[in-house]
């Protein structure tokens, strides 16, 4: 179990670091709203997020040697109380560091956790040895016969639904198998409507809340249009999930409601997900569940309390720099644009 001590959490401003921060500029800009410091840390200067931060922070690869190094020198000169891995990219890492983070709280599951839901295809071992339905799939020498068309050949460790190919028949798989280039397996394609629950558990896995939402449109497997809904099969199945796989903090669980009832789990993913403005929307309050974990606060459940009936439609927006001191980027006000339709009473 992950603990954190509160007398090393102050009731004072809780200063938040990023990690891998991106585009994420909506899940960085709640954190502020709810009171924190934020820090964002990116390799790319051109990275959004970086721009909507209190501090901003350019570091190495995750990959690169000085990469925690980077992030403790930031936890210890800006008083980090809370780390916030923002991809998949340094969870594990980030897992297996607690130690170099301290005092700050890692929010991230445990190595294992992290290690299993990114691998697809054991993320599906795991929940069948455990309980929880799963789509058939297997690895790619193992597809028997009687598989049920169409497939997906899928990557096992991946995002943004990346590599994936769906196939109607064995010449289509042999050759899609053979066309992808990466590590893949291949599961059944679910028949029923797809949904995605974002949820939010303690430091001792408990489920706080689970907020289903509608896939009305995806790209990229991004959600662009979703609905909150109040479904208590949907919220009951993914704080059950949560808590068996011990998610820590945030993870979204992506299920579908079959024909026969059942409720079969495609991925989970240990982290916020790309939905993530819509149940802050509705009421998730999950930037401050955080905090409140941040300062050795445990809060009680509220499985339930949110507004269903919200929906959300995503658009593009853009941030422009100009160049600053020493080389510098910073962001440029622009003078508002022409509108792109007339006014209203106007020809």
């Amino acid at each position: 179990m992950i603990t954190a001590d509160p007398r090393r959490y102050p009731l004072a401003v809780t200063a938040v670091l990023f990690t891998c921060a991106g585009q994420r500029v909506d899940i960085v800009s709640a954190f502020g709203r709810a009171g924190a410091t934020t820090i964002a840390a990116d390799l790319d200067p051109l990275a959004p997020a970086l721009y909507h931060a209190d501090v901003r922070a350019f570091v190495p690869r995750v990959d690169e040697p000085g990469y925690l190094a980077a992030l403790s020198a930031l936890v210890a000169e800006h008083e980090v109380r809370l780390v916030v891995p923002l991809t998949d990219l340094d969870q594990v890492l980030l897992a297996r560091s607690r130690a170099e983070l301290a005092p700050a709280l890692t929010l991230v599951p445990e190595p294992e956790v992290c290690e299993t839901m990114g691998d697809k295809y054991l993320a599906h071992v795991f929940f069948e040895a455990h309980g929880i339905a799963s789509p058939r799939s297997w690895l790619p020498d193992e597809v028997p016969v009687d598989a049920r068309y169409p497939l997906l050949v899928k990557v096992r460790e991946g995002f943004g639904s990346r590599h994936i190919w769906r196939v109607h028949d064995r010449a289509e798989l042999d050759f899609f198998l053979g066309y992808t280039g990466v590590d893949s397996f291949v599961q059944e394609c679910c028949r029923g409507e797809e949904f995605s629950i974002d949820v939010f558990c303690d430091l001792e896995s408990r489920c706080l809340n689970a907020i289903p939402r509608t896939m009305i449109q995806s790209k990229g497997g991004e959600s662009i249009k979703g609905a909150t809904i109040a479904d208590a099969e949907l919220i009951e199945h993914a704080s059950s999930v949560a808590e068996t796989v011990g998610i820590v903090g945030p993870a979204n669980v992506q299920c579908f409601r079959e024909p026969d009832g059942s409720l079969p789990v495609t991925d989970i993913n240990p982290r916020f997900g790309g939905g993530f403005p819509l149940p802050l929307a509705a009421g998730s309050r999950y930037p401050d569940l955080a905090l409140q974990l941040a300062r050795g606060e445990r809060p009680e459940p509220m499985l339930g309390e949110f507004r269903a009936g919200i929906v959300m439609t995503r658009f593009f927006s853009h941030l422009c720099l100009t160049s600053g001191a020493a080389g510098s980027l910073e962001p440029f006000a622009e003078e508002l644009p022409e509108p792109v339709a007339s006014e209203p009473g106007e020809a």
